[in-house]
Protein backbone atom coordinates (compact mmCIF):
# COMPACT_ATOMS: atom_id res chain seq x y z
CA UNK A 1 0.00 0.00 0.00
CA UNK A 2 1.40 3.29 -0.75
CA UNK A 3 2.24 5.75 1.84
CA UNK A 4 0.81 9.76 1.24
CA UNK A 5 2.44 12.28 4.14
CA UNK A 6 0.42 12.71 6.66
CA UNK A 7 -2.69 14.05 7.96
CA UNK A 8 -3.99 14.91 11.42
CA UNK A 9 -6.58 14.42 13.80
CA UNK A 10 -7.06 16.53 16.82
CA UNK A 11 -9.32 16.08 19.81
CA UNK A 12 -9.24 18.26 22.82
CA UNK A 13 -6.90 21.26 21.80
CA UNK A 14 -6.72 24.39 22.77
CA UNK A 15 -5.02 27.18 20.16
CA UNK A 16 -2.31 29.80 20.87
CA UNK A 17 -1.87 31.81 17.67
CA UNK A 18 -3.21 29.39 15.79
CA UNK A 19 -0.91 26.42 16.91
CA UNK A 20 -1.45 23.53 19.17
CA UNK A 21 0.02 23.71 22.39
CA UNK A 22 -0.33 21.00 25.17
CA UNK A 23 1.93 21.30 27.99
CA UNK A 24 0.70 20.33 31.20
CA UNK A 25 -3.11 19.54 31.71
CA UNK A 26 -4.77 22.89 33.75
CA UNK A 27 -5.49 22.43 37.28
CA UNK A 28 -9.31 21.74 36.44
CA UNK A 29 -8.61 19.08 33.84
CA UNK A 30 -6.23 17.12 36.68
CA UNK A 31 -8.98 17.54 39.22
CA UNK A 32 -11.33 15.73 36.19
CA UNK A 33 -9.16 13.63 35.70
CA UNK A 34 -9.11 12.44 39.73
CA UNK A 35 -13.04 12.30 39.75
CA UNK A 36 -13.10 10.00 36.24
CA UNK A 37 -10.37 7.81 38.07
CA UNK A 38 -11.88 4.13 38.66
CA UNK A 39 -14.98 4.78 36.97
CA UNK A 40 -16.47 4.25 33.23
CA UNK A 41 -15.87 7.24 30.62
CA UNK A 42 -18.61 8.06 27.98
CA UNK A 43 -17.16 9.98 24.94
CA UNK A 44 -16.81 10.22 21.04
CA UNK A 45 -15.44 7.86 19.02
CA UNK A 46 -14.87 6.93 15.29
CA UNK A 47 -15.85 3.33 15.04
CA UNK A 48 -15.64 0.92 12.45
CA UNK A 49 -18.90 -1.32 11.97
CA UNK A 50 -18.10 -3.79 9.05
CA UNK A 51 -15.59 -3.66 6.14
CA UNK A 52 -15.89 -1.07 3.19
CA UNK A 53 -18.45 1.20 5.44
CA UNK A 54 -17.72 4.82 6.65
CA UNK A 55 -16.91 5.15 10.22
CA UNK A 56 -19.63 6.01 12.54
CA UNK A 57 -18.85 8.84 15.24
CA UNK A 58 -20.63 7.98 18.00
CA UNK A 59 -20.90 7.61 22.14
CA UNK A 60 -18.67 4.56 23.57
CA UNK A 61 -18.32 4.11 27.11
CA UNK A 62 -14.61 3.34 28.40
CA UNK A 63 -14.12 0.94 31.11
CA UNK A 64 -11.40 1.77 33.55
CA UNK A 65 -8.04 0.48 33.23
CA UNK A 66 -7.57 -3.24 34.91
CA UNK A 67 -4.20 -4.34 36.37
CA UNK A 68 -0.95 -3.43 34.27
CA UNK A 69 -3.60 -0.74 32.42
CA UNK A 70 -3.41 2.75 31.30
CA UNK A 71 -6.86 4.70 30.49
CA UNK A 72 -5.58 7.72 28.08
CA UNK A 73 -6.96 11.01 27.09
CA UNK A 74 -5.82 11.20 23.67
CA UNK A 75 -4.98 14.58 22.05
CA UNK A 76 -4.64 13.60 18.49
CA UNK A 77 -3.64 11.32 15.89
CA UNK A 78 -2.58 10.32 12.18
CA UNK A 79 -4.42 8.21 9.94
CA UNK A 80 -2.18 5.73 8.56
CA UNK A 81 -2.88 3.26 5.16
CA UNK A 82 -2.86 0.53 7.50
CA UNK A 83 -6.06 1.63 9.28
CA UNK A 84 -7.39 2.08 5.57
CA UNK A 85 -6.01 -1.92 5.11
CA UNK A 86 -8.07 -3.13 8.27
CA UNK A 87 -11.44 -0.75 7.20
CA UNK A 88 -11.23 -2.28 3.68
CA UNK A 89 -11.81 -6.14 5.27
CA UNK A 90 -8.67 -7.80 3.35
CA UNK A 91 -6.47 -7.90 6.71
CA UNK A 92 -6.52 -11.36 8.51
CA UNK A 93 -6.46 -9.82 11.78
CA UNK A 94 -8.80 -7.52 11.60
CA UNK A 95 -11.85 -7.93 13.36
CA UNK A 96 -15.30 -5.81 13.82
CA UNK A 97 -16.87 -3.23 15.29
CA UNK A 98 -13.61 -1.73 16.49
CA UNK A 99 -11.95 1.02 17.32
CA UNK A 100 -9.03 2.04 14.40
CA UNK A 101 -6.02 4.09 14.57
CA UNK A 102 -2.49 3.70 15.92
CA UNK A 103 -0.22 6.58 15.41
CA UNK A 104 -1.97 8.86 18.75
CA UNK A 105 -0.44 10.80 21.63
CA UNK A 106 -2.40 11.89 25.08
CA UNK A 107 -2.36 12.13 28.50
CA UNK A 108 -2.63 9.37 31.23
CA UNK A 109 -5.89 10.04 32.73
CA UNK A 110 -6.11 7.17 35.27
CA UNK A 111 -3.59 3.66 35.59
CA UNK A 112 -4.66 0.53 36.84
CA UNK A 113 -2.84 -1.50 39.72
CA UNK A 114 0.83 -2.43 38.97
CA UNK A 115 1.44 0.43 36.61
CA UNK A 116 4.67 2.22 37.49
CA UNK A 117 6.12 4.02 34.87
CA UNK A 118 3.49 6.13 34.11
CA UNK A 119 0.91 8.45 36.29
CA UNK A 120 -1.93 10.72 35.34
CA UNK A 121 -1.20 14.05 33.76
CA UNK A 122 1.97 12.01 32.51
CA UNK A 123 2.29 13.18 28.64
CA UNK A 124 2.34 9.46 26.70
CA UNK A 125 2.35 7.88 22.85
CA UNK A 126 0.62 4.34 22.84
CA UNK A 127 2.78 2.08 20.95
CA UNK A 128 1.86 -1.02 18.61
CA UNK A 129 4.74 -2.64 19.12
CA UNK A 130 5.30 -3.64 23.23
CA UNK A 131 8.09 -3.79 24.89
CA UNK A 132 7.81 -5.82 28.13
CA UNK A 133 11.74 -6.13 28.29
CA UNK A 134 11.02 -9.55 29.44
CA UNK A 135 11.08 -11.82 26.64
CA UNK A 136 13.44 -13.21 24.63
CA UNK A 137 12.71 -10.63 21.94
CA UNK A 138 12.88 -7.86 24.43
CA UNK A 139 15.85 -9.19 25.12
CA UNK A 140 17.68 -9.82 22.09
CA UNK A 141 19.07 -7.04 20.35
CA UNK A 142 18.07 -8.13 16.97
CA UNK A 143 14.71 -7.29 17.00
CA UNK A 144 12.39 -4.54 18.12
CA UNK A 145 9.62 -7.45 17.97
CA UNK A 146 7.92 -8.45 21.90
CA UNK A 147 5.64 -11.67 21.97
CA UNK A 148 4.45 -10.65 25.51
CA UNK A 149 0.45 -9.43 24.35
CA UNK A 150 1.06 -10.65 20.35
CA UNK A 151 -1.89 -13.16 20.98
CA UNK A 152 -4.45 -11.31 22.50
CA UNK A 153 -3.60 -7.89 20.36
CA UNK A 154 -4.36 -9.77 16.86
CA UNK A 155 -7.83 -10.51 18.58
CA UNK A 156 -8.45 -7.06 18.83
CA UNK A 157 -8.55 -7.81 22.92
CA UNK A 158 -6.61 -6.89 26.15
CA UNK A 159 -4.39 -9.09 27.68
CA UNK A 160 -6.72 -10.56 29.80
CA UNK A 161 -8.67 -11.48 27.01
CA UNK A 162 -11.74 -8.49 26.96
CA UNK A 163 -11.84 -5.66 26.08
CA UNK A 164 -12.70 -2.03 27.35
CA UNK A 165 -14.63 -0.84 24.60
CA UNK A 166 -18.46 -0.66 24.86
CA UNK A 167 -21.37 1.10 22.06
CA UNK A 168 -23.21 3.01 24.87
CA UNK A 169 -27.06 2.56 23.13
CA UNK A 170 -26.09 -0.99 21.47
CA UNK A 171 -24.39 -1.78 24.90
CA UNK A 172 -22.23 -4.57 22.53
CA UNK A 173 -18.88 -4.92 22.98
CA UNK A 174 -16.13 -2.95 20.97
CA UNK A 175 -13.02 -4.09 19.95
CA UNK A 176 -9.27 -2.84 19.82
CA UNK A 177 -6.70 -2.51 17.19
CA UNK A 178 -3.28 -2.34 17.26
CA UNK A 179 -3.54 -2.38 20.81
CA UNK A 180 -3.89 1.57 20.33
CA UNK A 181 -7.21 2.40 19.23
CA UNK A 182 -6.75 6.04 18.73
CA UNK A 183 -9.42 7.70 17.29
CA UNK A 184 -11.10 7.89 20.31
CA UNK A 185 -11.51 10.43 22.94
CA UNK A 186 -9.84 7.83 25.31
CA UNK A 187 -8.66 4.65 25.07
CA UNK A 188 -7.15 1.87 27.24
CA UNK A 189 -3.66 0.30 26.52
CA UNK A 190 -1.50 -1.96 27.79
CA UNK A 191 1.27 -0.43 30.40
CA UNK A 192 4.09 -1.90 28.38
CA UNK A 193 2.42 -0.24 25.17
CA UNK A 194 3.22 3.07 26.48
CA UNK A 195 5.81 5.61 26.01
CA UNK A 196 6.24 8.38 28.52
CA UNK A 197 7.41 11.94 26.41
CA UNK A 198 8.94 15.09 27.22
CA UNK A 199 6.00 17.38 28.72
CA UNK A 200 7.25 20.15 26.31
CA UNK A 201 7.06 18.45 22.99
CA UNK A 202 3.54 18.75 20.93
CA UNK A 203 1.32 15.81 21.12
CA UNK A 204 -0.55 16.61 17.92
CA UNK A 205 2.82 16.75 16.14
CA UNK A 206 5.30 13.85 17.70
CA UNK A 207 1.74 11.59 17.65
CA UNK A 208 3.73 11.41 14.07
CA UNK A 209 6.60 9.30 15.49
CA UNK A 210 3.67 6.30 16.60
CA UNK A 211 3.96 4.90 13.05
CA UNK A 212 5.22 6.61 9.87
CA UNK A 213 7.92 8.78 10.41
CA UNK A 214 9.80 6.72 12.68
CA UNK A 215 9.28 3.38 10.40
CA UNK A 216 11.37 4.91 7.34
CA UNK A 217 13.43 7.07 9.55
CA UNK A 218 14.47 3.55 11.07
CA UNK A 219 14.68 1.42 8.66
CA UNK A 220 17.08 3.80 6.79
CA UNK A 221 19.23 3.96 10.28
CA UNK A 222 18.55 0.64 12.21
CA UNK A 223 17.82 -2.28 9.81
CA UNK A 224 19.61 -1.63 6.63
CA UNK A 225 22.08 0.70 8.45
CA UNK A 226 23.24 2.94 5.30
CA UNK A 227 26.53 4.15 5.26
CA UNK A 228 28.31 7.38 4.34
CA UNK A 229 28.76 7.32 0.65
CA UNK A 230 26.14 4.87 -0.13
CA UNK A 231 23.74 5.34 -3.31
CA UNK A 232 19.93 4.72 -1.96
CA UNK A 233 16.76 4.11 -3.84
CA UNK A 234 13.78 4.57 -2.57
CA UNK A 235 10.05 2.92 -3.77
CA UNK A 236 7.03 5.05 -2.93
CA UNK A 237 7.35 8.62 -1.69
CA UNK A 238 4.79 9.39 0.90
CA UNK A 239 5.23 9.58 4.76
CA UNK A 240 7.84 6.38 4.96
CA UNK A 241 9.40 7.00 2.02
CA UNK A 242 10.39 10.37 2.98
CA UNK A 243 11.56 9.51 6.74
CA UNK A 244 13.75 6.83 4.38
CA UNK A 245 14.99 9.83 2.48
CA UNK A 246 15.45 11.70 6.09
CA UNK A 247 17.50 9.10 7.18
CA UNK A 248 19.60 8.39 3.96
CA UNK A 249 20.59 12.10 4.47
CA UNK A 250 21.23 11.99 8.30
CA UNK A 251 24.26 8.88 7.38
CA UNK A 252 25.65 10.90 3.93
CA UNK A 253 24.17 8.83 1.05
CA UNK A 254 25.80 10.10 -1.91
CA UNK A 255 22.63 9.07 -4.15
CA UNK A 256 19.33 9.07 -3.39
CA UNK A 257 17.02 8.47 -5.83
CA UNK A 258 12.86 8.66 -5.23
CA UNK A 259 10.99 6.15 -6.58
CA UNK A 260 7.27 7.21 -7.83
CA UNK A 261 4.20 7.34 -10.05
CA UNK A 262 2.76 10.59 -8.44
CA UNK A 263 5.37 13.16 -9.98
CA UNK A 264 3.63 15.61 -7.47
CA UNK A 265 5.54 14.13 -4.94
CA UNK A 266 8.89 14.81 -6.49
CA UNK A 267 9.18 18.21 -5.07
CA UNK A 268 8.57 17.03 -1.45
CA UNK A 269 11.37 14.46 -1.84
CA UNK A 270 13.76 16.98 -3.26
CA UNK A 271 12.96 18.78 -0.20
CA UNK A 272 13.70 15.78 2.36
CA UNK A 273 17.09 15.74 0.22
CA UNK A 274 16.21 13.05 -2.62
CA UNK A 275 19.47 13.80 -5.58
CA UNK A 276 17.10 12.18 -8.34
CA UNK A 277 13.31 11.09 -8.86
CA UNK A 278 12.12 8.79 -11.08
CA UNK A 279 8.82 8.10 -12.12
CA UNK A 280 8.51 4.28 -13.75
CA UNK A 281 5.41 5.15 -16.37
CA UNK A 282 8.00 7.28 -17.74
CA UNK A 283 11.04 5.56 -18.24
CA UNK A 284 12.68 1.91 -18.01
CA UNK A 285 13.46 1.91 -14.43
CA UNK A 286 16.41 -0.57 -13.98
CA UNK A 287 18.11 0.37 -17.09
CA UNK A 288 18.01 4.30 -15.03
CA UNK A 289 18.61 2.57 -11.79
CA UNK A 290 21.52 0.78 -12.84
CA UNK A 291 22.86 3.79 -14.57
CA UNK A 292 22.82 6.28 -12.38
CA UNK A 293 24.54 3.90 -9.55
CA UNK A 294 26.76 2.81 -11.74
CA UNK A 295 26.11 -1.22 -11.74
CA UNK A 296 23.59 -1.54 -8.17
CA UNK A 297 22.52 0.63 -5.13
CA UNK A 298 23.74 -0.15 -2.28
CA UNK A 299 20.58 0.10 -0.84
CA UNK A 300 17.04 -0.32 -1.33
CA UNK A 301 13.57 0.44 0.17
CA UNK A 302 10.36 -0.34 -0.99
CA UNK A 303 7.56 1.47 1.04
CA UNK A 304 4.68 0.73 -0.97
CA UNK A 305 3.67 -2.54 -0.13
CA UNK A 306 3.78 -3.82 -4.00
CA UNK A 307 5.42 -7.00 -4.76
CA UNK A 308 6.53 -6.02 -8.13
CA UNK A 309 7.99 -3.22 -7.06
CA UNK A 310 9.60 -5.42 -3.81
CA UNK A 311 11.34 -7.31 -6.93
CA UNK A 312 12.79 -4.95 -8.59
CA UNK A 313 14.22 -2.98 -5.29
CA UNK A 314 16.45 -6.18 -4.68
CA UNK A 315 17.42 -6.89 -8.52
CA UNK A 316 18.67 -3.70 -8.21
CA UNK A 317 21.05 -4.10 -5.73
CA UNK A 318 24.44 -4.21 -6.17
CA UNK A 319 26.02 -7.74 -6.80
CA UNK A 320 27.79 -9.05 -3.52
CA UNK A 321 26.51 -6.33 -1.42
CA UNK A 322 23.27 -4.66 -1.91
CA UNK A 323 20.25 -4.91 0.66
CA UNK A 324 17.17 -4.51 0.29
CA UNK A 325 14.66 -3.55 2.84
CA UNK A 326 11.07 -4.48 2.82
CA UNK A 327 8.65 -1.55 4.73
CA UNK A 328 5.14 -1.77 2.61
CA UNK A 329 2.58 -4.23 3.88
CA UNK A 330 1.49 -6.58 1.01
CA UNK A 331 -2.01 -7.47 0.64
CA UNK A 332 -2.85 -10.79 2.33
CA UNK A 333 -1.94 -13.83 0.43
CA UNK A 334 1.10 -11.59 -1.53
CA UNK A 335 4.13 -13.68 -2.20
CA UNK A 336 7.59 -12.28 -3.46
CA UNK A 337 9.82 -13.99 -5.84
CA UNK A 338 13.25 -13.69 -7.38
CA UNK A 339 15.53 -15.93 -8.76
CA UNK A 340 17.49 -17.53 -5.72
CA UNK A 341 21.00 -16.89 -7.92
CA UNK A 342 19.92 -13.07 -7.04
CA UNK A 343 20.66 -13.79 -3.26
CA UNK A 344 23.36 -16.25 -4.18
CA UNK A 345 25.74 -13.42 -5.57
CA UNK A 346 25.46 -11.40 -2.39
CA UNK A 347 22.20 -9.51 -2.85
CA UNK A 348 20.42 -9.54 0.96
CA UNK A 349 16.48 -9.12 1.72
CA UNK A 350 15.29 -7.55 4.96
CA UNK A 351 11.91 -6.80 6.99
CA UNK A 352 11.48 -3.69 8.80
CA UNK A 353 8.52 -2.68 11.27
CA UNK A 354 8.57 0.40 13.32
CA UNK A 355 12.13 0.62 11.62
CA UNK A 356 13.72 -1.40 14.23
CA UNK A 357 13.15 1.00 17.47
CA UNK A 358 12.89 -0.63 20.81
CA UNK A 359 9.55 1.21 21.21
CA UNK A 360 9.43 2.44 25.28
CA UNK A 361 12.74 2.82 24.51
CA UNK A 362 13.31 4.49 21.40
CA UNK A 363 10.37 6.55 21.26
CA UNK A 364 10.74 9.14 24.06
CA UNK A 365 14.55 9.61 22.39
CA UNK A 366 13.38 10.45 18.92
CA UNK A 367 10.65 12.80 20.57
CA UNK A 368 14.49 14.72 21.57
CA UNK A 369 16.06 14.40 18.60
CA UNK A 370 12.69 16.05 17.47
CA UNK A 371 13.19 19.02 20.04
CA UNK A 372 16.72 19.55 19.09
CA UNK A 373 15.23 20.02 15.20
CA UNK A 374 18.08 16.46 14.65
CA UNK A 375 14.63 15.05 12.94
CA UNK A 376 11.82 16.37 10.84
CA UNK A 377 7.68 16.36 11.87
CA UNK A 378 6.75 19.24 10.97
CA UNK A 379 7.24 18.94 7.18
CA UNK A 380 5.41 15.47 7.05
CA UNK A 381 2.41 17.28 8.12
CA UNK A 382 -0.09 18.41 5.30
CA UNK A 383 -3.71 18.43 6.57
CA UNK A 384 -5.32 19.18 10.77
CA UNK A 385 -9.00 17.86 10.79
CA UNK A 386 -11.20 17.53 13.83
CA UNK A 387 -12.85 13.86 14.58
CA UNK A 388 -15.71 14.53 13.39
CA UNK A 389 -13.96 14.84 10.04
CA UNK A 390 -12.20 11.41 10.14
CA UNK A 391 -14.06 9.93 6.52
CA UNK A 392 -13.28 13.58 4.84
CA UNK A 393 -9.54 11.94 6.14
CA UNK A 394 -9.78 8.86 4.73
CA UNK A 395 -11.09 9.87 1.77
CA UNK A 396 -8.09 12.58 1.37
CA UNK A 397 -5.59 9.89 2.55
CA UNK A 398 -6.62 7.75 -0.35
CA UNK A 399 -6.30 10.53 -2.90
CA UNK A 400 -3.11 11.20 -2.10
CA UNK A 401 -3.41 14.82 -1.99
CA UNK A 402 -0.83 17.13 -0.22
Amino acid sequence: MNFMKKLLITFFNTTHNGIYRFVIPPISEQSAMSETAGKPIQCLAAVAWEPEKPLELTMIEVAPPQAHEVRIKIIATGVCHTDAYTLSGVDPEGVFPSILGHEGAGIVESVGTGVVHVKPGDHVMPLYIPQCMNCKFCYSRKTNLCSKIRETQGKGLMPDGTTRFRHVEKNVPIYHFMGCSTLSQYTVVADISVAKLNPIAPLEKVCLLGCGISTGYGAALNTADIEKGSTVAVWGLGCVGLAVIMGAVERGASLIIGIDTNPDKFKWAYEFGATHCLNPKEIPLRDHLLELSGGGLDYTFECIGNTNCMRDALETCHKGWGVSTIIGVAAAGSEISTRPFQLVTGRTWKGSAFGGWKSRESVPKLVEDYLRKKIKIDEFITHKMSLKEINQAFKVMHEGKW
